[in-house]
């Protein structure tokens, strides 16, 4: 009908071809949106800074590969197809001894490091 606003097509989010067009570490890829939150990809290896998050729980999921999420009080390992939230406000720093490929989901515009001034860049593909 003319006139009626048009849906963007709708398709699936194929989280392999996502990771596959980058190589960098530490660089989340924002490649779905909903209610307010990004959902992410993102390639680890090595350790990353130790960081807490004021307002909001910190969310991975393991694609691929294994990491471990420490903790003052304790580590959490984690492989293929496991998840862990980390609290809001709980410092914490994920380390990953080989490669890992994750899923994050955050409110759009959370720094990754906890501080806007070190956060990486949002990027949409």
């Amino acid at each position: 009908m003319a006139g009626m606003p048009t849906e963007p097509p709708r398709q699936a989010v194929n989280l392999a071809a996502m990771l596959s067009q980058f190589d960098d570490h530490w660089s989340p890829r924002t490649v779905a949106e909903f209610n307010g939150h990004d959902v992410m990809v993102v390639k680890v290896e090595g350790e990353f800074v130790w960081h807490h998050h004021d307002d909001t729980d910190d969310f991975f999921l393991v694609l691929n590969g294994r990491i471990t999420i420490r903790l003052h009080d304790g580590d959490v390992s984690l492989g293929p197809g496991e998840l862990f939230v980390v609290p809001a406000g709980v410092e914490h720093q994920p380390v990953a001894a080989e490669e890992a490929e994750l899923l994050l989901i955050e409110p759009r515009g959370t720094p990754n490091t906890g501080d806007v001034a070190t956060a990486a860049e949002r990027i949409i593909i």
